[in-house]
């Protein structure tokens, strides 16, 4: 019998192989919660993994959820009614010009995605199992959160910059 394995699932529209990360982040980018899952599982689909009853449980304080374009659709939405009064945002591009521009909110998360692809373990994706993705990913951000924990002095200033994370 040889190693044990999660599916892997391949998306059409990124054209990637492999595994998702879904992540609920706070406002300054911390990782509240996460979900790991094949590529092949849609975004509004994944939504109702991480925004389940036992998130909103946990989390009460969060009254909005910023989300990309990806998470629209009746899916999410009926995944956000179903477990309570969060309100659904989705962050959309501003119509004008083309090109790269910065979305507002939405930068907090992808932020939060390239801390935790500095970790050279979870620069790729190595893991067999999805739970150990999850426990490496969790373990960096405690990581991170406890460097931010020990660079302040609780009087509200940050002592060192931490390589570029405030």
């Amino acid at each position: 019998m040889g190693p044990r394995r999660d599916p892997v699932g391949y998306d059409a529209g990124k054209k990637t192989q492999g595994i998702e990360r879904h992540i609920l982040v706070d406002t300054l980018g911390l990782m509240l919660w996460i979900v790991v899952h094949p590529a092949s599982v849609q975004d509004r689909d994944g939504a109702a993994l991480v925004l389940n009853r036992w998130t909103r449980r946990r989390f009460p304080f969060i009254k909005t959820v910023f989300a990309d374009q990806g998470y629209q659709g009746p899916k999410a939405e009926a995944a956000i009614a179903r477990i309570g009064d969060w309100k659904l945002e989705i962050v959309r591009p501003d119509p004008g010009p083309k090109g790269f521009a910065l979305l507002p909110k939405r930068w907090i998360v992808e932020r939060t995605l390239s801390w935790i692809r500095r970790n050279r373990r979870l620069a790729n994706d190595l893991e067999n199992l999805a739970r150990m993705a999850e426990a490496f990913v969790i373990l960096t951000m405690s990581k991170i959160t406890l460097r931010r924990l020990k660079n302040h002095d609780f009087t509200g200033q940050v002592l060192t910059n931490m390589d570029g994370l405030k």
